[in-house]
């Protein structure tokens, strides 16, 4: 079985879930969000970066998969998510961990067969796959 460790990115709640996977069935491990909630834009960043890597530490993840940015209408919200995201990627690489990235399109076609499916739909059908 491989454990992967997915991340959703994000300035204040970055999402994670952890699964074990042998390529047809897969089983939960866990999920939760890292609450990078400070003032400083710097320390939500280290938040997230040691965040990760306590994750990482914990439950040694054979592979990531974490979202990658879509444009935003607000250009200071997008450079905020990319910074983020950044962090993240970053406490991966550090511990030498294979990362792939995918568009929230790609992730819900592969979830729910349609890559413009609700956050709802997302929901319930990992709900279903992973029991």
């Amino acid at each position: 079985m491989t454990r992967i460790l997915g991340i959703d990115p994000g300035s204040r709640f970055t999402g994670y879930g952890i699964i074990e996977s042998d390529g047809y069935n897969s089983e939960y491990v866990t999920s939760g969000c890292v609450k990078a909630i400070e003032e400083s834009w710097s320390q939500r960043l280290g938040v997230i970066f040691n965040g990760i890597q306590e994750l990482l530490i914990q439950y040694a993840p054979d592979q990531v998969a974490i979202e990658k940015v879509f444009i935003h209408r607000n250009v200071d919200s997008a450079l905020k998510l990319g910074q983020a995201r950044g962090a993240a990627i970053c406490a991966v690489v550090n511990r030498s961990i294979a990362i792939e990235e995918y568009t929230p399109t790609e992730i819900k076609q592969s979830v729910v067969g349609k890559g413009n499916a609700a956050k709802e739909q997302v929901q319930h059908m990992i709900q279903v796959l992973l029991k």
